[in-house]
């Protein structure tokens, strides 16, 4: 059986679902991807699968281009005859799963995550919550990755009742990301923080990794960032703000060059730039920090607790279900940097021992819940049905 992946970049698949193609490559399934075509696609066909390129308006609304789109998607599906579409990320969920309803192919979606649309609720919103209603009302099979945006789409008929599911986000590869344990402990000179007052062989290094956006909490961050360093200046070389993650991406909460470089400038943050391979980055990190407005469920998180490091986020979608307040991290509040700073501090007053053992507890959190094998499995067990179903409907 033939099994067609749809998403709106090749980077996306290559970092968020390698695994997943591997295993569908294993089990004999043919792969084929369709994206718009970057760098990454000789990795992509190295995992074994056959790459089919397709340009794609990924954050244009214009309705003669997206026309063009589904066109496009309904002569693939047409060409190749998947026995299912697995479509990730908005436009090819929506049109994707259009198409497979008028050529009749099984539509398995993905919604990772509401992104911007859902939390702005303008105008815009309501025309993408119409074309999802429309989209997803014949779908074999709609997964999320929170119960939250499974619960909003189900109460405004967004979704088919009995078709939803839940997955623990795109999982984590649990033996790529092995824990490792390095913490540095903190100078705490005349205030609440704990330390010896002397100051520590390297500084405690806070990280966020993200796309620069603003709805990513990254304003919050440099915001804390600054209270943290007014509040206790003998910290100001002894703790790091570090940033990592793709700058001047085409969004419209897009951090710009010129900002980052006026933070960098002004000494309260440090730009890392971005990479395929966050390992070294999350293994030199004490704590990593992601003040969201809405997520999915980040993988930047998950690869975290999966290398053992506490995890600061915030209290709403997405974030929550990955972290156990006080227990492998801290919860904060949404779009409040003083909040953030709050427990930033919190963290910092911590002792090694401390901070070890909520990345222990975040580790052991991982492989009960967020293994990516649970991902794979799901997937494999929705294709077997559907596969199932073609088998009986030709017989």
């Amino acid at each position: 059986m033939k099994i067609l992946f749809v998403v709106n970049s090749v980077w996306n698949l290559v970092n968020f679902r390698a695994g997943l193609i591997g295993a569908l490559v294993k089990a004999g399934y043919e792969v084929v991807a369709v994206a718009p075509p970057d760098e990454y696609v000789p990795r992509l066909t190295a995992l074994g699968c056959r790459y089919v390129e397709m340009p794609m308006d990924n954050r244009g609304t214009h309705p003669v281009r997206d026309a063009l789109l589904l066109g496009s998607l309904i002569r693939v599906l047409r060409a190749e005859r998947p026995a299912a579409m697995l479509g990730f990320t908005v436009k090819p969920n929506i049109y994707g799963s259009i198409a497979c309803h008028l050529v009749g192919v099984a539509a398995i979606n993905n919604i990772s995550g509401l992104g911007a649309v859902f939390i702005s609720r303008g105008w815009i919103t309501h025309v993408v919550q119409w074309l999802y209603r429309q989209a997803l009302a014949r779908s074999a099979q709609v997964f999320f990755q929170n119960k939250d945006d499974e619960a909003l789409f189900l109460s405004r008929g967004l979704a088919p009742r009995g078709q939803t599911g839940l997955l623990p986000g795109s999982g984590v590869d649990l033996v790529r990301f092995a824990p490792v344990v390095r913490f540095a402990s903190v100078a705490g000179e005349g205030n609440s923080l704990r330390g010896s007052g002397h100051q520590p062989a390297r500084p405690f290094r806070f990280l966020l990794i993200a796309r620069m956006l603003w709805d990513k909490g990254v304003g919050e961050y440099v915001e804390a960032a600054r209270v943290l360093r007014r509040a206790h200046p003998q910290l100001e070389t002894a703790v790091e703000f570090n940033l990592l993650g793709f700058l001047d991406v085409k969004n419209p909460a897009a951090i710009s060059r010129d900002q980052m470089n006026a933070w960098v400038d002004e000494g309260v943050v440090k730009y890392l730039g971005s990479t395929d391979d966050p390992r070294p980055f999350i293994a030199d990190a004490d704590c990593v920090v992601l003040p969201s407005y809405r997520e999915g469920t980040p993988r930047s998180l998950l690869e975290a607790a999966a290398m053992a490091r506490p995890i600061i986020t915030t209290d709403v979608e997405g974030c929550r279900e990955v972290v156990d307040d006080g227990i492998n991290g801290l919860l904060c509040q949404v779009r409040s940097g003083e909040d953030l700073a709050k427990k930033i501090s919190q963290m910092l007053s911590l002792s090694d021992e401390e901070r070890e053992q909520m990345g222990r507890a975040g580790r052991a959190k991982m492989e009960r819940q967020f293994d990516e094998q649970i991902v794979i499995d799901r997937y494999l067990s929705v294709l077997e049905r559907v596969c199932s179903n073609i088998a009986l409907s030709k017989s």
